[in-house]
């Protein structure tokens, strides 16, 4: 017996007359966006960095897209089978779909992306890989993933960032970083890649010929660089571009964009990614390797403030490790709340002795620097002695990677399940010095490290659920880090810019859908 995940043209009815009616979307027209910082490539295969990710995800297309649910939608598979015991997966392709150079995609190209090209080049889905035993193509429009185990989360690896769909007639049996087809991508998507002009835009045009009839409604996308926050926020201002993405400018300033005429913001489209902040706490060696200190840093940071005066009231207290929009997230965790009387009589438990705490700000801008002092501020009220170490980001990297630092801030992303994002932060075999986004605490305990194990290759969501909750439990009474927010990054755009966020990434795969209204 199988089970059924597929939209059909009765299902699509149905949902169409039970919504409100709205304006029929106009063809045509040109969108201005802020790309901040310029991307080192648009080859998503190679580089996965959030700037290509937003650029390039609108030129190539994976099997699925997710909703703000994080639950499954059509992309280039129509309809996708599993089996009752968890193991197979069969994906039915969407009909006369072409690459950008007129080449018609099939399911060959599914497997070679998968199983020749990413499983060389991308580290994270690699990761993901290792519970697959073998991907067929017994005809054009069928692809079948056979696992070696159930893999709960695996229907959560086939978004555009972490899986990307390579044109196998350009890349097969070529160096594939070194390709020059890697300066003109080409993929499946709404729009094709047209120019580069290096430290100015990227422009993109729409595909006449995507699959999908009346889309993409845009006529071109220009993806303006613009090095400096604030005259970032001028461009907005002045009409040169008509869509700031989250993180553009510095949020001190949003307040004054939004109340513009004819603007709007929203930090939907953030759910698959969870963006989830925090700061490293040293686990091995020096005041943080005690836990009764790391304890008393928790409760000394006012998170609050900083929701409120630093991020606009955008995003959410976290409660751990694992983000609100992320499956299996358990909030009835021991408290990480602010309490200064706590944090003191933590303090007095442990073995700090009044030595410098080196923190390092994130060298993100304005914002990541008000926060850095204010936590500053917020420990030396409980007693501690804090020194901020200004870094640039290549210096950050290298310092965190060399775990050269007592308390650090960082944000990573969590991809919509535990075992996809959130793992890779507290298992003991992801700790190697080099690498800022690994287990960099060195936090280490083999009881949740087994649970982690397991609930990964669990069919069963119930199970699950109760492995997760017990590690959410754990690790924060350990408390390796110290959790901060469930960053809410505000996307601010024209009123008349409609459709923009459609999906659980938004604007790194939305402007299919985008319109604008006239």
């Amino acid at each position: 017996m199988r089970r059924t995940l597929t939209f059909t043209t009765a299902t699509a009815i149905a949902l169409a007359l039970s919504l409100p009616a709205f304006a029929e979307p106009q063809a045509g027209g040109r969108l201005n966006l802020i790309i901040q910082p310029e991307p080192p490539s648009l080859m998503m295969g190679l580089v996965q960095n959030g700037p290509t990710q937003m650029v390039a995800g609108d030129i190539y297309e994976s099997l699925l897209r997710y909703d703000e649910n994080l639950e499954p939608q059509p992309s280039l598979a129509k309809s996708w089978e599993v089996s009752e015991d968890g193991l197979t997966y069969t994906f039915t392709l969407q009909d006369n779909v072409k690459w950008h150079d007129g080449e018609d995609f099939d399911s060959s190209d599914v497997v070679f992306s998968v199983d020749v090209f990413l499983r060389e080049t991308h580290p994270r889905l690699r990761a993901s890989l290792v519970h697959v035993e073998k991907i067929e193509a017994p005809d054009p429009s069928t692809v079948v993933f056979t696992l070696k185990q159930p893999f709960g989360p695996f229907l959560g690896i086939f978004e555009a960032g972490t899986m990307p769909m390579i044109p196998q007639h350009i890349y097969e049996g070529t160096d594939f970083a070194n390709n020059p087809m890697n300066n003109t991508p080409i993929g499946t998507g709404p729009f094709k890649f047209e120019e580069w002009e290096r430290g100015s835009y990227i422009h993109l045009v729409k595909n006449e010929d995507y699959y999908m009839e009346g889309k993409p409604y845009l006529d071109e996308v220009y993806y303006q660089v613009v090095p400096d926050g604030a005259s970032r926020a001028v461009a907005y201002e002045t009409g040169q571009v008509d869509v700031l993405p989250g993180g553009s400018v510095e949020n001190f300033d949003v307040p004054r964009i939004t109340a513009m005429d004819n603007t709007c913001v929203t930090d939907k489209g953030w759910e698959f990614f969870g963006p989830h902040s925090w700061m490293w706490m040293n686990n091995h060696e020096g005041p943080m390797a005690d836990k009764n200190t790391r304890k008393a840093v928790m409760h000394s940071l006012d998170r609050q403030f900083a929701l409120d005066a630093l991020w606009n009231g955008l995003g959410k207290l976290a409660t751990g490790p694992v983000s609100s929009s992320t499956r299996f997230h358990d909030s009835d965790t021991p408290s990480i709340d602010y309490d200064p009387e706590l944090a003191k009589q933590y303090l007095a438990d442990s073995s700090y002795d009044g030595e410098t705490i080196r923190l390092l700000p994130l060298p993100y801008g304005e914002t990541w620097q008000r926060w850095a002092e204010a936590t500053r501020q917020n420990l030396i009220e409980t007693g501690f002695d804090v020194e901020l170490v200004a870094t640039d980001v290549a210096g950050w990297n290298q310092r965190v990677g060399e775990w050269d630092f007592d308390l650090a801030f960082t944000y990573l992303y969590q991809y919509g399940d535990p075992a996809l994002g959130v793992s890779r932060t507290y298992v003991e075999s992801n700790i190697a010095k080099g690498s800022p986004w690994n287990n960099v605490a060195g936090y280490v305990n083999p009881e949740v490290d087994a649970l982690w194990q397991q609930a990964a290759v669990s069919a069963s969501a119930e199970e699950r659920q109760e492995l997760y909750s017990q590690i959410q439990d754990t690790i924060v009474d350990d408390v390796p880090v110290a959790w901060l927010l469930e960053l809410g990054f505000p996307t601010i755009y024209r009123c008349n810019v409609k459709d923009l966020v459609t999906t659980g990434i938004g604007i790194n795969d939305g402007l299919r859908d985008a319109w604008i209204e006239r």
